[in-house]
């Protein structure tokens, strides 16, 4: 069985750490691209001197090793192979990566993290190693599992990773009682959210964020990668003059609904570019949020940024959805307003508890990022 958990000194190679730091930076170049599969970097490495590096750029095109190998040509000969991610050694919409280091002569290959893959898990590199190709595995291993942290949630649960994001004022309110929420937040912590914004396949909102804002959820930088935004519809009330479809980038928008009446409404969206999702619906008439989820996820979707409002936010809380959950909380205080959560209640003995990775001033706010340690029920 492959030891993931191994880690080794970098010996005469030099620093393994630093040369896996360099394929982490280059795999973040195909954020995005590249889903459902992961992102992953590529460097090869001779005589402590890098002579080629790669990055898997988009879903179906030639993978990191690979364009690295490719770069080095003759070079590869002899070389070390540093990639994110164990190589995968099937064949997919392209040949096995495997097979592409083992032709080139790699004479080693360092490893951060195992592919969760039941069809790879560790067969990539007993693969090599039949070959006389020497593996090591383990480098910076929490860093290559968090860099591709909603494929290994897509690949082990069906589901994608879901960051909540919330901007609360201190009494802990979204929107003040006429359901206005601009700006709870500092223009430093939004701009922060819309370069966030970036590192998910998928932005998330409810229709009541969208009939109230009408926003457009972009990231900060247009250029590059622009993320699906879904919004759960369960009437498919959403005007169609509204920005999210019927602006340049409505071919990005996902509607979830369970409204199957609206027939010239559906074509008319779909006919504009908009992607509309027929979903599974709760006994209250509400989208089934996990089901819609799954539903994503089937269409390659990843990882999630979900940014409300209150109904979603305590549906996903409440059915245990969340992976992360991300709060700015502004220095107001407005008495009475629309709860963060909505759609359950639990006890003081028996809480939804919150672990806090990560604290900071963002400006005028504190900027909060914490995981859900337990979420049992009454």
């Amino acid at each position: 069985m492959i030891n993931s958990k191994q880690v080794f000194s970098s010996g005469p190679m030099g620093n393994h750490e630093f040369w896996m730091r360099k394929a982490l930076k280059l795999a973040e170049k195909g954020r995005g691209w590249t889903s459902p599969n992961p992102v992953v970097g590529a460097v090869l490495v001779k005589d402590e001197t890098e002579i080629s590096s790669g990055y898997h750029k988009k879903y179906g095109e030639p993978h990191a090793e690979v364009i690295a190998i490719s770069n080095a040509g003759e070079k590869a000969q002899g070389a070390t192979l540093y990639v994110n991610l164990e190589p995968c050694c099937i064949h997919g919409k392209t040949p096995p990566c495997t097979e592409a280091i083992i032709k080139a002569g790699i004479k080693k290959v360092i490893i951060g993290t195992i592919d969760p893959n039941p069809m790879v898990n560790g067969k990539g590199i007993e693969t090599l190693r039949e070959h006389g190709i020497e593996v090591l595995t383990g480098v910076l291993e929490e860093e290559c599992r968090k860099i591709n942290r909603g494929f290994f949630k897509y690949i082990t649960t069906g589901l994608p990773w879901i960051t909540l994001k919330l901007a609360l004022t201190v009494d802990g309110f979204i929107a003040d009682v006429s359901g206005n929420s601009k700006w709870i937040s500092s223009r430093v912590s939004r701009n922060y959210v819309k370069r966030r914004r970036q590192n998910f396949d998928s932005i998330m909102v409810g229709i009541g964020t969208v009939m109230k804002d009408n926003p457009k959820l972009l990231p900060l930088e247009k250029s590059g990668y622009i993320p699906y935004r879904i919004v759960i519809d369960e009437l498919l009330n959403i005007p169609i003059n509204h920005n999210l479809v019927s602006d340049e980038y409505r071919n990005r928008t996902i509607i979830i609904t369970c409204n199957t009446k609206k027939a010239e409404k559906i074509k008319h969206l779909t006919n504009r570019g908009v992607r509309v999702l027929q979903s599974a619906s709760t006994e209250f008439g509400w989208v089934d949020i996990k089901a819609a989820l799954k539903d994503l996820a089937e269409i390659g979707i990843t990882s999630i940024f979900c940014e409300g409002g209150s109904q979603i936010a305590g549906s996903l809380i409440d059915k245990q959805l969340i992976d992360e959950l991300e709060i700015f909380y502004s220095p107001k205080i407005i008495g009475k307003g629309i709860n963060a959560f909505s759609g359950f209640y639990k006890t003081i003995e028996h809480p939804i508890n919150i672990k806090w990775n990560h604290i900071e001033q963002s400006d005028e706010d504190i900027h909060l990022i914490g995981e859900l340690s337990s979420c049992s029920p009454d």
